[in-house]
This record gives C-alpha cells, structure tokens and sequence, in this order.
C-alpha cells in the first residue's frame, strides 16, 4: 500500500461510491479493502496503482462529474435505495451514473434536493464550516407572531443544541419564508414546534446558489455548466 497518497475515503468519495461521510461509515465497518487487505483506519492513504475494492467489487477511479436537480414531492425517501422498497429520489432520475442525494428531505417535504456521484462537492455542501444556505417556504398553523418570528431568528434549544441565526420573514401565499446554514435532521420542523407552530407544508426552494425554478414535484433536469460552476465555487472547488 502506498505510504503517500490521498485519504481512501476521498477516493471513494471521488469515484462516486458514496458522500465523503458515508465512505468513512464503509471503511469503519469493514466493507473496504485495499489491494485485497480489509482497511478499516480512516488515515489510510492509496497510490493511483492501488486496488480498492467495497463488499468486495472493484472502484472505478474514472467517472462522469454528475450533478442534477429534482423536485423531490412528498412520499418519497430521500435516499439511493430503500430496504421495504418504498420509491427514493434516485428512481425517480435516469442516469447512466451511480448518484446519490446530497442531505435530505424528510418524508412529507418537498422541494429541492440534489443529487451526485461528486463526493467532496456533497461533503462541502453538508459541512457547517461551509454555511450553505438552505432556504425553505414553511406553511404553519397557528398563525405565528412576531415574537415567535423573532425566537426562530435568534435560535431556538432544541435535544440539548441551540439553532444557529435564521433569517425568518413572511413569505408568498400565506408561507413563512426560512433560511438557515445548517442541516440537522427535521429541523425546520422541530424549530418550529420549539416556539408552539406545527408545519402543515415545507418545501425546500434553494440550496446555495440552485433555485428550484419552475420544476414540478417528481420533474428533475442535469445543471447547466454556470450552475456547475457557481455551485462548485460556493464551497471553495473547481472543475
């Protein structure tokens, strides 16, 4: 094995097998290996000669930059494959590429989610340091006050960690307009019940620089090469 190199997990990331995080899962676990040697350290460094291998299928190195961008509509997992077969938003694409969503929508929400086999892209888009903005339309009852407009602008406690600043206003045909910079699970929801508000609908309208635009629920489209391009420089990479 190579002494110098790059980091397995980003080579994984990079051959699109999976997001920079979940490779680091897959090396944990003991489900990759390295010129046939089970790896599980997440320091290990690989040459561009070495064999890398996970559950026993050879990487491929070479790939396609994939990037696109789907309406995810309510119903729909937003994961790559579902144990129960409940439909995900990988099939709603067609690719000749392996990709997988960047983040996640839960169940009943909707809106923008994009999908990629560029793992540092999708380890950036996810990382805090980042402060990828995430802005959302948010339908609520009962209708919220000012002084609950003002609690989810300053952060709110929720488990035990407090919101970072929202930017929360009032927004087209009744929704609230949120944005936030960070990515937990469910959190426009549980940010909202913090201050005594239910969401009746949440639909995620931008990620950084991507607009979901005019894309209907279930539609999707590959991003143009300026959308590529602005998407990449938000987190500080190039093509």
């Amino acid at each position: 094995m190579a002494v110098e190199g790059e980091r397995l997990q980003k080579i994984l990331a990079a051959a699109g097998v999976a997001s920079r995080r979940r490779a680091e899962e897959l090396i944990v676990a003991g489900r990759v290996t390295v010129n046939g040697k089970l790896v599980t350290e997440l320091g290990t460094r690989v040459g561009p000669a070495d064999r890398i291998a996970v559950d026993g299928v050879p990487i491929t190195r070479k790939r396609r930059d994939t990037y696109i961008l789907l309406n995810k509509p309510p119903g729909v997992l937003s994961t790559a494959r579902d144990e129960r077969g409940r439909p995900t938003v990988v099939d709603l694409v067609k690719t000749s590429e392996r990709v997988y969503p960047v983040g996640r929508l839960d169940l009943l929400s909707e809106g923008l989610i994009l999908l990629t086999n560029n793992g540092e892209l999708a380890y950036r888009l996810l990382h805090p340091k980042h402060e990828v903005p995430r802005e959302y339309l948010v339908w609520v009852h009962p209708q919220p006050s000012e002084i609950q407009l003002d609690q989810l602008r300053h952060g709110v406690e929720i488990d035990g960690w407090r919101t970072g600043p929202a930017e929360v206003g009032r927004g087209p045909h009744g929704a609230l307009r949120v944005v936030i910079h960070e990515g937990r699970k469910r959190q426009i929801r549980l940010m909202c019940q913090a201050v005594g508000l239910t969401v009746d609908r949440l639909v995620r309208v931008r990620m950084g620089p991507l607009t979901l635009g005019h894309l209907k629920p279930g539609e999707w489209r590959e991003l143009r090469p300026t959308e590529i391009q602005a998407l990449l420089k938000s987190v500080g990479l190039r093509e």
